[in-house]
């Protein structure tokens, strides 16, 4: 009888949220954002490139701003100052040793930018708010569309370049030697990482945009030594917190950007007791080197 009466109470749980359409789009959109954060955010992880995915998302912020300047969809001067940020970001940095410096050259112009965009659009302030925190539950059924169109694309590169990703990113000099072509791979996977971050910054905001992009992907590698598992532990765990963090949002009036950053951090602390050994040479077994 207990049994039951859980599963009943779990199922009005559910019903009572998915009968508002604002709760099914959240739900709809977060789940397509969380996979595509997972996915991408573990080669972010691996290949040691975080503090691209933050840059990335600031410089989303500048995007952002510049659209409402001249009148469009925030979402498409995201796209757009990522997607070129990116690109300039893998053509500077074909070496480890020089990625920070251009990143934050890039990072620091783009900032500058949309600082002067604030100054001659002093209106998108309340919108900006929504921009860096995300707002999830004001998500229309457009832009579940727009979503699901630059996650398809987006995974459809990663799947392209999947094989000399994880080849030069588990040995570079192996992989240069190969004839692997490691700036074209780079900025390849940095302005996939630049759709990851538009997208992902509709539900979280630019701000917290680490919550789905990087802490699932460490959790997962805290739990995996293979890479196809934790591939899948990453998305999964992204659409775990993404949901929970929805549902938790619903019946505590808690901000949804909240509830999932601080699901994200509590997995990833707890993952933190999960000794890590031979991740690396497990993925590097399981991938072999294009030919």
């Amino acid at each position: 009888m207990p049994i039951i009466c859980t599963t009943t109470t779990a199922t009005g749980t559910i019903t009572d949220m998915l009968q508002y359409d604002f709760m099914v789009n959240a739900f709809a959109a977060a789940g397509i954002v969380a996979v595509l954060s997972g996915l991408t955010g573990f080669f972010l992880v691996m290949r040691g490139q975080t503090f691209a995915g933050h840059a990335l998302s600031h410089i989303g912020f500048a995007g952002a701003t510049g659209a409402g300047l001249i009148g469009l969809a925030p979402l498409w001067g995201l796209v757009g100052f990522t997607l070129g940020a990116g690109v300039a970001m893998g053509i500077l940095s074909d070496r480890i040793s020089n990625r920070d410096v251009a990143i934050g050259v890039v990072l620091s112009l783009a900032l500058g930018f949309g600082l002067l965009f604030l100054h001659y659009y002093t209106s998108f302030a309340t919108q900006a708010t929504a921009i860096l925190f995300g707002n999830v539950l004001a998500v229309d059924r457009g832009t579940i569309v727009t979503l699901a169109a630059l996650t398809a694309i987006a995974l459809a590169a990663l799947a392209t370049i999947m094989r000399p990703l994880i080849f030069m990113s588990l040995q570079p000099e192996l992989a240069e030697a190969r004839g692997v072509p490691l700036r074209f791979v780079s900025t390849a996977f940095l302005a996939i990482v630049a759709l990851a971050v538009s997208a992902c910054a509709q539900i979280v905001g630019v701000l917290l945009v680490f919550t789905l992009m990087v802490g699932p992907p460490a959790a997962a590698q805290r739990l995996c030594t293979r890479l196809w598992s934790g591939l899948f532990v990453s998305a999964l765990l992204a659409l775990a917190e993404a949901w929970l963090g929805i549902t938790m949002a619903f019946y505590t009036d808690w901000p949804v950007s909240f509830c999932i950053a601080l699901l994200s951090g509590l997995f990833y602390f707890a993952c933190l007791a999960v000794p890590t050994h031979g991740r690396h040479a497990h993925a590097a077994h399981e991938t072999t080197a294009p030919h």
